[in-house]
């Protein structure tokens, strides 16, 4: 059949908005992978965008789903469409409108939402606005006539359940065997290093059972007899590879302080356990093992603060001291509990003064060299000249007092803590890579069907291949968003609903990445958002206090996942039914 070129205004319209959905995915859904490996301080900011950019797009080019269902969600009954395909085009067009515009209000008010559950919602409302109720699966079945809870409407109400639990379930398993395994143990560093390859072990075979399982423009040509093995076999290659070159480094730089060593030094391996001893280290080195808790108070601090400000106050009102005298007695206060103690390392220096990236405004004409450099500098890089972690102490109605919610949290060993930021960034990695796999197909599946029904003029099969260049746009899309937008929802996911620290981060990406590779394995939509969130209140819980999370947070997180379906399904049916029943002439 002939191109329906008559509708190159659809066709534009569906593709400006799959990239505004694109970019969207990016700003809500990518702080669901790297917020507590900033929020923990294992990577900077900039470093974590670095990181989720090739990530993201590697995962949604290479291991995007080549070979899509026609409308994802399997809700809407498609041989409606067989004799007026252009109405299915409208109906996708609505969809990724609806579903856009919702995430962009959510992103902008902050609101870490389901962009799975947004275009479903999409679909949901087109369905309803062209068919009726009666064209909506809203529960699947199977031939034998048994439910599939893979199918229909009810897989988000699932979802809501399954997700958060599940992640929450396996972040908390994962805390505690490390909480009493290793953080709380005598000598927690050596068991922290033994434990170490194991993990990478473990972390390694997800991501390879990811590749396997999900696959891409590939074919694996294993029986499943053959699969186990391969899985096992790669992450305890990988494994080993960490215990014989990362290791030995961790065990000389941690253990035996070795400052003499750069990162470069890992490639020597078990050469480096036949080093001498250490020399006095220059009287400006401040180390590699940085404070983790820094700026978080333990209850005790709290307290002691508390009844400093006051006494304070009240020398104040009584008039025994001046103004002056009493602010400068509170800025004593402040910058003396700016930072709770560590076990290693030198909490009472002041932090490092934060360098911009962009650099303050130049003066002068707009024209001139040194402002239009400013300027391209300042439309690179704002997105990410961002002080997230900064950001996330500032009170506001949703956020409420979180000193307080940390100062209930337990503080570990810094040194032993430096050793989960390794595995953090790689479970991050692994995360950001199944979410550019799982959640591209948000934005580029209905445009697929867009641009496969404008492209042919009929209806593409149950199973129809969507071109590389569409994941391609999708994965630019999600960048983008990322770099440009991304902070925002990182500084809500952060340390605002609980403490965050290495070993915490690390428990909550490995369970919320297990969660979503089961999902995918089960082809459930699940939302990484509710996988993250479900992880972060399992790991909270094990803090023995249940007022260590910011419960008020986790409402208002939850909160946007009820609205989402209803609100995007409700701009699309409205546009879908419009458009469709218009008067026309």
């Amino acid at each position: 059949m002939a191109a329906l070129h008559q509708y190159d205004y659809l066709f534009a319209i569906g593709t400006i908005f799959a990239f505004l959905d694109a970019w969207n995915i990016g700003a809500n859904d990518v702080a669901n992978s790297w917020a507590s490996s900033v929020s923990s301080r294992s990577v900077t900011y900039i470093q974590a965008m670095l990181g989720a950019s090739i990530m993201e797009f590697g995962g949604a080019l290479g291991v995007g789903g080549r070979v899509a269902d026609t409308i994802r969600t399997k809700i809407v009954d498609i041989h409606a469409f067989d004799e007026r395909p252009e109405l299915l085009m409208l109906g996708m067009v609505c969809a990724v409108v609806a579903s856009s515009c919702y995430l962009t209000m959510a992103t902008r008010l902050g609101m870490p939402v389901s962009t799975t559950h947004s275009i479903l919602g999409g679909v949901l409302g087109m369905g309803v606005g062209a068919l009726g109720s009666g064209g909506v699966t809203w529960i699947g079945y199977h031939a034998n006539g048994s439910i599939d809870i893979r199918q229909g409407v009810v897989q988000v109400f699932l979802a809501w359940i399954i997700a958060p639990v599940l992640a929450g379930t396996f972040a908390a398993a994962i805390f505690l065997i490390t909480k009493y395994g290793v953080l709380l143990r005598s000598n927690p560093t050596a068991k922290g290093l033994v434990l170490v390859p194991i993990y990478f072990w473990f972390t390694a075979s997800l991501i390879v059972m990811l590749l396997i399982w999900k696959g891409g423009d590939y074919k694996v040509d294993l029986h499943d007899g053959q699969i186990p093995g391969v899985i096992i076999a790669t992450g305890a290659g990988w494994g080993l590879l960490m215990a014989l070159f990362l290791v030995p480094w961790l065990y000389r730089v941690v253990v035996k302080e070795d400052w003499q060593l750069r990162s470069w030094h890992i490639l020597q391996g078990p050469f480096l356990l036949r080093r001498g001893p250490v020399p006095p280290p220059p009287a400006d080195f401040q180390g590699i093992v940085r404070n983790f808790y820094e700026g978080h108070l333990t209850r005790e601090e709290l307290d002691a603060r508390k009844a400093r400000f006051g006494a304070a106050g009240d020398l104040e009102g009584q008039g025994q001291v001046q103004d002056g005298a009493v602010a400068k007695d509170k800025a004593a206060v402040l910058s003396s509990d700016v930072s709770s103690p560590s076990i290693n390392g030198d909490a009472s220096a002041a932090p490092p003064q934060r360098k911009s990236l962009i650099g303050p405004k130049p003066d002068g004409p707009w024209y001139s060299g040194a402002y239009l450099w400013w300027f391209v500098k300042w439309l690179i890089l704002r997105g990410v000249d961002q002080d997230v972690v900064g950001s996330q102490k500032d009170k506001s109605v949703l956020a409420g007092d979180v000193e307080e919610i940390h100062a209930r949290a337990q503080h570990f060993d810094n040194r032993t803590e430096f050793l989960y930021t390794f595995l953090q960034v790689m479970t991050a990695a692994a995360a950001s890579f199944t979410h550019g796999a799982n959640d591209v197909a948000n934005a580029v599946g209905p445009y697929a069907t867009i641009y496969q029904i404008w492209s042919s003029g009929a209806i593409p099969g149950k199973k129809s291949n969507v071109p590389l260049w569409i994941l391609g746009f999708g994965g630019v899309g999600i960048v983008i968003g990322l770099w440009t937008y991304g902070y925002h929802i990182m500084r809500n996911l952060g340390n605002r609903v609980t403490l965050m620290s290495p070993a915490r981060g690390f428990s909550m990406e490995l369970g919320s990445v297990i969660t979503v590779i089961m999902a995918t394995r089960l082809q459930l939509p699940v939302s990484t958002t509710q996988c993250i969130t479900g992880a972060i209140v399992g790991v909270g819980l094990c803090n023995g206090d249940w007022r260590a999370i910011n419960w008020r947070m986790v409402a208002w997180i939850y909160l946007g996942w009820f609205i989402t379906v209803p609100a995007a399904g409700l701009i699309s049916g409205i546009l879908m039914g419009c458009i469709t029943y218009a008067p026309h002439w």
